[in-house]
């Protein structure tokens, strides 16, 4: 009989169910990795509660670290005992994109938790690639923020913030929380943070914000002549527009939330961008050559250093059978929460 472990299995979507499955077994130039957290990504919650994924059954969950517990002659770099965060794009290495270091843009991707099983489970099997060493002083939970930090790293370096620009950042989830961070850590003398929920713009002020606020009026009236960069993370028709309108002369806009309604600008907002000679940037994902990236390299010395933080985001730690229950809670907005990391190894 084959061993089993348990996970989260995405059904269909709403239906989530915790249960023994199969562990998968490291195939050649595979690692086996013992899942000691994995982060709950706003795109797990609509994936999980209504858009589903691209195949189901599946096993949810993209942002983790673990242990590897098993590595083959063909795996170089990791050994059994080490900690590792495991960058969840899987790209194809050959596509011109690819070619260029451009793995965020990789036209053949595979990708843990939405094309392949991925980490709300006790155990998943790793491409050698993916296995990226986290220094002695990170711990798992860190590792797993990873992906987040890397993210908002990535989308600033799509700009260029520097020393003494006045920054917005608009949502204060995970990524903006990062955002803000680096954001002071590039030099940005002033950081204005907008959400709707005041306890997520009291970690804003934890994170490095100089001002916050809930009102699109109030962020328009702090804005004075514009913003040097605007990073856009919440997702919503409201923030895009906000985040074109604030922008000063020549400056930039960068959007990182994915929205699930239609964006327009209002008129206002498309004559300023015009007139004041703003540029708009997309991100996605968080790579770059040598894959992973640098993004996951600074990160990984900032998150050592103590330079970037991350304990205060922590708002939930519980095991794969709280899941469930709190993805549906999570998506109904029922609780407060901004960083979700799951713990598969500790069962009721």
């Amino acid at each position: 009989m084959p061993e089993k472990m348990l996970a989260a299995v995405l059904h269909s979507p709403g239906d989530i169910r915790v249960e023994e499955v199969a562990k998968p077994e490291p195939g050649p130039g595979e690692a086996l990795v013992r899942v000691d957290a994995c982060g709950v990504c706003g795109s797990d919650i609509a994936r999980m509660l209504s858009a589903g994924a691209h195949r189901m059954p599946i096993i949810c969950g993209h942002e983790f670290a673990g242990r590897v517990v098993d590595a083959g002659r063909e795996v170089r770099g990791s050994s059994a005992g080490d900690l590792v965060a495991v960058p969840p794009l899987i790209p194809c290495f050959t596509c011109g994109e690819c070619q260029r270091g451009r793995f965020s843009l990789c036209l053949d991707y595979d990708y843990f938790g939405s094309r392949r099983d991925g980490a709300y489970a006790e155990y998943v099997t790793v491409p050698e690639r993916n296995l990226f060493p986290v220094p002695e002083q990170v711990p798992a939970a860190a590792a797993a923020m990873l992906d987040p930090a890397s993210i908002a790293l990535h989308a600033i370096w799509r700009t260029r913030l520097g020393v003494g620009h006045r920054v917005a950042v608009l949502g204060a989830g995970p990524i903006g929380l990062f955002a803000v961070q680096w954001a002071r850590l590039a030099g940005a003398s002033d950081v204005l943070a907008v959400d709707l929920n005041e306890r997520k713009l009291a970690q804003a002020s934890e994170a490095g914000a100089t001002h916050t606020t809930t009102s699109g009026e109030e962020a328009r009236d702090l804005a004075g002549d514009g913003y040097d960069v605007v990073i856009e993370s919440a997702g919503t028709p409201v923030t895009a527009d906000m985040a074109a309108a604030l922008c000063a002369r020549h400056g930039e806009a960068v959007f990182i939330g994915i929205p699930h309604a239609p964006v327009e600008f209002a008129k206002g907002t498309f004559n300023d961008f015009l007139r004041r000679e703003v540029s708009l940037h997309g991100a996605w994902n968080s790579f770059s050559a040598p894959f992973p990236g640098d993004e996951w390299r600074a990160a990984a010395e900032a998150f050592a250093s103590g330079a970037l933080r991350w304990k205060f985001m922590i708002t939930h730690e519980p095991g794969l059978d709280a899941l469930p229950q709190l993805m549906k809670q999570l998506g109904e907005r029922s609780i407060f929460s901004s960083k979700v990391l799951f713990r598969p190894g500790e069962r009721p």
